[in-house]
This record gives structure tokens, C-alpha cells and sequence, in this order.
């Protein structure tokens, strides 16, 4: 079973920096894409980047200020997160569709790390 474990999110002024990792683990042939998304209180998950080989994309309100990459030799994708806003704040999972070893493909989640920016 592929795992995902995210770092540590952490809390930053508006205006503020910080960067998010998550690395996978486990029967790993190749990972076809990664994907970032977020969940604040009250409100449904949404996908805030994501990276395949053929593209990256971003949503509209982190355009500009997120930059999503990845590292294929260490299983890793990052999210640089920069001019955060309060509204930034949320729980922040990392996504990745991987082809296992011996099982097909596999869609997998981290546990989610806490993100908050104060004003």
C-alpha cells in the first residue's frame, strides 16, 4: 500500500511564506501526478494545484502566489506557498495517483497538515 506522509504546515503572517512536502512510500512504479488541495472549516475540499508530465495547473486564488513542483528521484512533490493570505488557511492534503508494483493504480492521500495565516 502506497503511503503518503506531508511535513508540517505551520502558521505565517499575511504576507508570509511557507512550504509544504509530501513524500510517498511504499510499491512505487512510477507516480503520474501529484495534486495539493485544501479544506477549510465549513467548507467542501477543493484542489488548490496539481502536476501531471503534461501540464501544471493552478487554481484562480492561489495563482501567481503557489508554486507546486516535484522531485521523481526522491518520490516528493513540494508546494511553495508565498504573499499568503488569511484566507489560505486550511487543512492541506497531498494527492498522488501512483502505478504500484503489483496492483494497478493506486489513488492515495496524506493524513493532512494544518496551514494557518494571520492577518
Amino acid at each position: 500500500q502506497v503511503q503518503l506522509v506531508e511535513s508540517v504546515g505551520g502558521s505565517a503572517q499575511a504576507g508570509g511564506s511557507l512550504r509544504l512536502s509530501c513524500v510517498a512510500s511504499g510499491p512505487i512504479f512510477s507516480i503520474n501526478g501529484w495534486g495539493w488541495y485544501r479544506q477549510a472549516p465549513g467548507k467542501q475540499r477543493e484542489l488548490v494545484a496539481e502536476i501531471t508530465v503534461a501540464r501544471t495547473t493552478y487554481a484562480d486564488s492561489v495563482k501567481g502566489r503557489f508554486t507546486i513542483s516535484r522531485d521523481n528521484a526522491e518520490n516528493t512533490v513540494f508546494l511553495q506557498m508565498n504573499r499568503l493570505k488569511p484566507e489560505d488557511s486550511a487543512v492541506y492534503y497531498c494527492h498522488a495517483e501512483v502505478s504500484t508494483l503489483y496492483s494497478g493504480t493506486q489513488l492515495a492521500w496524506g493524513q493532512g497538515t494544518p496551514v494557518t495565516v494571520s492577518s
